[in-house]
């Protein structure tokens, strides 16, 4: 595609750029998680439960966000959207900095999650403009890798902030980050989305939108699919470093373990995209969830069995799970995208919001599960790969009578 300036954006640099958008979400909730503790002591009198109120009023202001951005940015075009959300996070964000007490700080936070809606929702819509089909599941698996390295790399960025500076920093962060991101749009990145393919917003025609996305059998279970694979990694965000503190002690070194995982695990989504194009979407999301399936369960019946626990084979474990999230979530936003491409935007918002928000609300008892030992978590994500892959065998059977229609 063209920039503004008349030059040809490079696939490599367009891949960044919605990589970025993507991550949006993930760098303004993983990096608060090195400073719960801080948050605590400062404006949580309530103890450390009550400081990570900072993330789920974040993922709250952004799952109700989800929802208008793409209404919106077919109405009136993909680059208004993400600049006036982009805005919204930079003033969420500066307020969240500047916040005295704990309260306004969660509203300022809801604010910056509304805000970022704007970036995650549209950059699926802009790549659901220039691209279909498997191009389309290799561009998004590409995106994947930021959207997965990026959980494992903030909590180490939040921490080296929130050191160095103190915790309430790691907000000017997000400031910068929502500039940086605002600049290199606007330079790069032309309307995608062109005035006479724009939809009218009216509550008949989202409503339609709605309707026609729900009918369709094959989209219906892979925004399904899609909210227990981010159910799974929401549970794990949740969990992950209890389970090194109180499980293993390594509460130090979680940070440095967690981004290594996050690291070598982005290796899938490059894989995805290398071998999508050969063996399809659905194909390889069954393949991941009956790998994880066995993992698990082999996992679940150590631990029942009384073994020790083995903190590399925990690792080995988390690092699947991970894994799998390059294997799945971007394959499965590109079947639900696919035949949505007349109401892109608005089909990106509701993928977005309703795996997003019940994904994260199935994810939140999860963590009062914890009883010392990893084994609720595992449970979890065995129960929901299980319950993911009957689902994709039911999509199977649908996409089949779709040929034969």
């Amino acid at each position: 595609m063209t920039t503004p300036q008349g030059k040809q954006l490079g696939k490599v640099e367009f891949i960044a750029l919605m990589a970025m958008m993507f991550a949006t979400i993930a760098f303004s909730i993983d990096a608060m998680m090195p400073a719960l503790p801080d948050i605590s002591a400062d404006i949580a009198p309530y103890g450390v439960a009550q400081a990570a109120l900072v993330m789920t009023f974040f993922v709250i202001g952004m799952g109700a966000g989800t929802f208008f951005t793409g209404p919106l940015s077919d109405a009136y075009g993909r680059k208004p959207v993400v600049y006036a959300g982009l805005a919204i996070y930079a003033l969420g964000a500066v307020l969240s900095w500047m916040a005295p007490t704990l309260e306004l700080m969660l509203a300022a936070r809801v604010l910056q999650g509304l805000g970022a809606a704007g970036p995650r929702v549209v950059s699926s819509a802009i790549i659901r403009d220039l691209y279909s089909g498997r191009a389309m599941a290799s561009i998004m698996s590409l995106t994947m890798v930021v959207f997965l390295l990026v959980p494992g790399v903030a909590p180490l960025i939040g921490a080296l902030i929130a050191d160095a500076f103190g915790w309430r920093a790691i907000f000017a962060a997000f400031l910068i980050f929502g500039v940086v991101l605002f600049v290199w749009f606007s330079l790069r990145i032309s309307e995608t989305l062109p005035p006479q393919a724009r939809r009218p917003l009216r509550v008949p025609l989202m409503a339609d939108a709605v309707r026609q996305m729900f009918a369709h059998k094959t989209v219906r279970l892979s925004i399904f699919v899609q909210t227990l694979m981010l159910m799974t990694l929401f549970s794990v965000l949740t969990m992950v470093q209890p389970i090194f503190d109180v499980t293993f002690g390594r509460e130090e070194s979680f940070p440095l373990w967690f981004g290594a995982i996050a690291l070598s695990s982005g290796v899938s989504s490059l894989l995805n995209a290398a071998i999508v194009g050969r063996f399809g979407m659905r194909r390889l999301v069954t393949w991941a969830l009956a790998a994880q399936i066995v993992v698990s369960g082999v996992f679940v019946l150590w631990i029942l069995a009384g073994l020790p626990y083995c903190f590399y084979f925990f690792l080995f474990w988390l690092w699947g799970v991970m894994f799998q999230g390059g294997l799945t979530v971007a394959n499965l936003n590109a079947i639900a995208m696919e035949p949505m491409g007349h109401i892109a935007g608005m089909a990106a918002s509701v993928i977005g919001a309703v795996s997003t928000v019940i994904g994260g609300l199935l994810a939140s008892p999860v963590g009062l599960l914890f009883d010392g030992t990893p084994l609720a978590l595992i449970v979890t994500v065995m129960l929901t790969s299980s319950f993911a892959s009957v689902l994709m065998q039911f999509m199977r059977r649908a996409e089949a009578a779709e040929e034969l229609a």
